[in-house]
């Protein structure tokens, strides 16, 4: 397999995530949500219903493993494991940026061995603003698609990780309006995902209006990009982006604020992510609007022991999101998107500051009266 530039970057964006702090210092928000207990669930937990559908595809829950990697051989390892795992469990699943895979088709089996591990799942194709920011985004995007047999297409939005990174490409005008053009042109959905900086609702608005049809916030709290690109930097000991990487390490909207903005601001399907860590998470962040729940790090780490560790930490968090449902009455996700809740701290100063109303959430019932 070659040695690309672009395959060091992936193997190095791997090594740093397993081996080395690269935590946000600012909370997601979720310890500020408090659903309310009901003491009473009038639910049977065993007949809790957490399908939902995606795009046309039936989900047994609605978690999705994030878009991570590719384009290195234990990259293809990682995603042969959670695609098993995937399949196994009937969640979606995402692969990392395409690039490498595209422009040296070689690389394409680190990417495509998800789908040929998980042939029933929604899986999502991934490119990054740069790539899309080129002449031939059209037909790279559905070269992206083809290669695993997608059901939609992520653009992720990176500019943070970009303009730290020793190789970044910071040039991001006009992308709405390409963003806007390969919605139109392709045949599978067009959604964006942030890479650990969240989404803001004039984002949101913006994004809606050019055909997006699902925002992953993936907000400020989980793994720090600029945090990775510090350490990438340090090891190469170029000073200024070891600097930009320590003043920007805690840059962004939180995971939680992020999830009401895009929910409260749009009707698209709201993907939660940015240091969601347990089944609980999810449940506030379905709560509070969002439709999905992402895991990132938590999945790397399990996939590096193996397939039964993966679908081990996958099982808990859905069985930690039943459990959630059971003690606020919810016996579907439906129910569960209207239980009540309460939201303190920060994040209740956040979302005061930008226009909302978080007492709305607490005086709601999941139960027709």
């Amino acid at each position: 397999m070659p040695d690309s530039q672009t395959a060091k970057r992936k193997l190095s964006h791997i090594q740093t995530t397993l081996h080395q702090d690269v935590q946000s210092h600012v909370p997601t928000g979720f310890d500020d949500v408090r659903l309310i207990h009901k003491a009473l669930p009038e639910v049977d937990r065993a007949e809790i219903d957490l399908s939902t559908d995606l795009f046309g595809h039936k989900l047994r829950a609605p978690l999705v493993i994030e878009s991570m990697t590719g384009g290195t051989p234990l990259a293809a390892k990682i995603n042969r494991t959670l695609g098993k795992a995937a399949e196994k469990l009937g969640i979606a699943m995402g692969v990392g940026s395409q690039r490498g895979a595209i422009e040296d088709q070689s690389l394409a089996r680190t990417y495509r061995v998800a789908r040929e591990a998980a042939p029933s799942i929604p899986l999502f194709a991934n490119l990054g603003c740069p790539q899309i920011a080129r002449d031939d985004a059209l037909d790279r995007a559905r070269k992206a698609i083809d290669m695993i047999g997608a059901t939609g297409l992520f653009i992720h939005l990176n500019a943070l990780q970009e303009s730290v990174q020793f190789e970044g490409e910071t040039d991001f005008q006009g992308m709405v309006k390409k963003i806007g053009e390969l919605a139109s042109a392709l045949s599978v959905p067009v959604l964006v995902k942030e890479t650990g900086a969240g989404i803001s609702m004039e984002t949101a608005r913006v994004l809606e209006q050019v055909g997006v049809k699902g925002i992953n916030v993936s907000g400020l709290g989980g793994t720090s990009w600029a945090g990775v690109e510090y350490y990438r930097a340090r090891a190469k000991r170029y000073g200024l982006q070891m600097e930009l990487g320590t003043t920007f390490w805690d840059w962004g909207t939180p995971t939680v604020p992020s999830i009401v903005e895009v929910a409260n601001s749009t009707n698209l399907k709201v993907f939660a992510s940015g240091g969601v860590r347990n089944g609980l998470h999810i449940a506030k962040a379905i709560a509070l609007g969002a439709h999905y729940g992402g895991l990132a790090l938590p999945m790397l780490k399990s996939a590096s022991s193996g397939e039964g560790a993966a679908i081990e930490r996958l099982t808990a968090v859905i069985e930690e999101l039943r459990n959630a449902m059971f003690l606020t009455g919810s016996s579907s996700l439906d129910e569960l998107r209207r239980a009540p809740l309460v939201i303190t701290g920060a994040t209740h100063q956040w979302l005061t500051q930008r226009g909302f109303d978080p007492a709305k959430y607490a005086t709601r019932s999941n139960k027709s009266t």
